[in-house]
């Protein structure tokens, strides 16, 4: 058996082609190793090789799935591979949806093994990992050393057609698929182990892990709304011309608080919206179409509410790991209750 051939995907970033401001970059394919596909070759060894890469911009793809497919299947089939591989995508949001949507095409349409890598809370996780195998990563870039190698060594698993482990073995994110094995002791004996650990508060493991739901209680309704100081947070991105804090467009690191004090309506002359997960263009003409400042003025103008908070909150929720998001809210939670505000009206896009 020869070299594996492999084509690899990436995005317009790793392509070298830019940032955001390529992001509509459409299909286009190179011969050989592109940017990270480097790292994954230097593993390949002899195993394999690179033959050719399939680069997209992510907003691109991720307006135009079914055309973008049109285009790239064909330039894949092309070049016959034996494994389809792509990203690693970390925690990009947009990538990971676009590495996730070609692997599933591909598997599907040219019937070869198929693998790409993301980080575990990147939406391309749970949109495709019940399809495709996904490596785990790091949230960022800075894990393309350690994560690179995990890749192209998959890869080559996939391609030679071995056994793949358990997801805690090969490091892949669980499917959700159930398989029947052999074991040497009869389940109820492993379940009576198992439970006289749980007892003594020894470490166990399940056979049968359950799904984990984050729950929230949510609050006791607002007694008396026309006398209620009401704030305003979104992740839509929403901030002052120019984005004075320099939110990012993904991934947010940060998060803005902007003064209200005299504004009614949001136009486009003061605000726009700095989120690189959807079109801007209905945002920037009209901010309140996602920060619904006039609507709340007319309601406190009007008596319904007692008033509009000062501040308002923004950041940017594309790609913004859990972890942060979760701390942003916690410190925006204690400034908007040390401030007497009643209740929230939290927007998105």
């Amino acid at each position: 058996m020869g070299k594996l051939r492999i084509v690899h995907y990436i995005n317009q970033f790793y392509g070298g082609i830019g940032g955001e401001d390529k992001a509509d970059y459409q299909p286009e394919v190179r011969e050989g190793h592109v940017g990270p596909g480097m790292a994954l070759l230097q593993q390949f060894g002899e195993a394999a090789e690179i033959v050719a890469t399939v680069i997209c911009g992510d907003t691109y793809f991720n307006e135009n799935v079914e055309q973008a497919l049109e285009v790239i299947i064909p330039m894949i089939e092309k070049h016959n591979p034996d494994v389809f591989v792509a990203g690693p995508a970390f925690n990009a949001g947009r990538y990971g949806m676009a590495c996730g949507a070609v692997c599933k095409a591909v598997q599907e349409k040219m019937n070869i093994p198929v693998v790409t890598a993301m980080y575990a809370e990147n939406p391309g996780v749970d949109s495709f990992k019940k399809d495709i195998y996904i490596l785990q990563t790091g949230s960022s870039a800075a894990d393309m050393k350690k994560s690179a190698p995990k890749l192209a060594d998959f890869a080559i698993k996939l391609g030679k057609k071995e056994e793949i482990g358990l997801p805690e073995v090969d490091g892949y994110h669980e499917r959700g698929i159930r398989k029947n094995v052999f074991v040497k002791e009869r389940g109820s004996k492993r379940a009576v182990d198992m439970l006289i650990k749980k007892i003594k508060g020894e470490s166990f493991k399940t056979e049968y892990p359950m799904p984990v739901f984050d729950t929230v209680e949510p609050n006791p309704p607002v007694k008396y709304m026309w006398k209620a100081k009401i704030a305003l947070v979104t992740s839509g991105g929403i901030v002052p011309k120019n984005n004075p804090d320099k939110i990012e467009s993904s991934s947010a690191s940060k998060y803005g608080k902007y003064d209200l004090e005299g504004v009614f309506d949001l136009t486009d002359e003061g605000y726009e919206t700095a989120h690189g997960g959807y079109d801007p263009v209905y945002a920037n003409q009209d901010a309140d179409r996602v920060l619904p400042v006039d609507v709340l003025r007319d309601l406190e103008k009007e008596g319904h509410i007692g008033s509009l908070h000062r501040y308002y909150y923004a950041t940017v929720g594309n790609g913004t790991s859990v972890a942060n998001a979760k701390a942003y809210a916690a410190r925006i939670a204690t400034e908007l209750k040390n401030d007497g505000v009643h209740a929230v009206i939290l927007t998105s896009t």
